[in-house]
Parts: structure tokens; sequence; C-alpha cells
């Protein structure tokens, strides 16, 4: 059995293009460290603008009993 981490990375809007607030590559390696995978990178879009305000990191590691 797995157990799933989901975390929310904030973007900040420029000019031309949005920027994450946090740095994901840390994020991954923290938690790398505390023994989760990462699995993907998830980002919606939102209604009409193809745009998105946020994307989530997906991370696993089996389940300890």
């Amino acid at each position: 059995m797995y157990e799933y981490k989901f975390v929310k990375i904030e973007l900040k809007s420029g000019l031309m293009a949005s920027k994450p607030k946090e740095d994901y590559q840390t994020i991954i390696t923290e938690h790398a460290k505390e023994g989760w995978r990462f699995v993907q990178i998830f980002a919606p879009s939102t209604a009409g603008t193809g745009s998105t305000a946020y994307f989530e990191l997906i991370f696993e590691r089996k389940q300890t009993i």
C-alpha cells in the first residue's frame, strides 16, 4: 500500500510569465530525503485563459504500518 502527498505551489504573476513562489527542485529534494518519491507535477488550467495560478507536486511512498 502507498500513501500520497500533494504539495501546492502558488505562482506569482509577472509581466510576461508566471513563476513559482517556491523552488520546486528544493521541495522535491527535501521530500526525497524523507522517503517520498516524486511522481508528477499537476497544473490545472483555469477557465478561458489556459493558464494556472498554481501547480501541485505529487509524491508517494510505501505506507509504514
